[in-house]
């Protein structure tokens, strides 16, 4: 669980810092006069909005499912062992067929 507590820290901060490169592009462009670049300001900022929003709901949606996992595990082990041995099995037959 720690391990991925941290790829998800990782994955928020690198979203964090697309987010807060667009925010400088859009404050970089702030003084210009062209119709075009204001329409495409604008719109950047409406997406960017859009995304913090969807990108939040996604991520306690995605916690929401590893802890829920996180708990199936430690309750039935061996189900989680099973599961991951056929899959195994699966996955190999169809990468060794050709």
């Amino acid at each position: 669980m720690a391990n991925t507590h941290d790829s998800s820290k990782t994955m928020s901060q690198e979203m964090q810092s697309i987010m807060d490169r667009a925010h400088a592009l859009v404050d970089a462009t702030s003084g210009e006069l062209d119709d075009r670049i204001k329409s495409a300001r604008a719109a950047l900022k409406e997406r960017l909005e859009s995304a913090k929003g969807d990108y939040g709901k996604l991520e306690a949606q995605l916690l929401d499912k590893v802890q829920a996992a996180d708990e199936f595990i430690h309750v039935k082990p061996y189900y989680a062992i099973g599961g991951t041995f056929i899959g195994g099995l699966l996955l190999g037959w169809f990468m060794s067929r050709k």
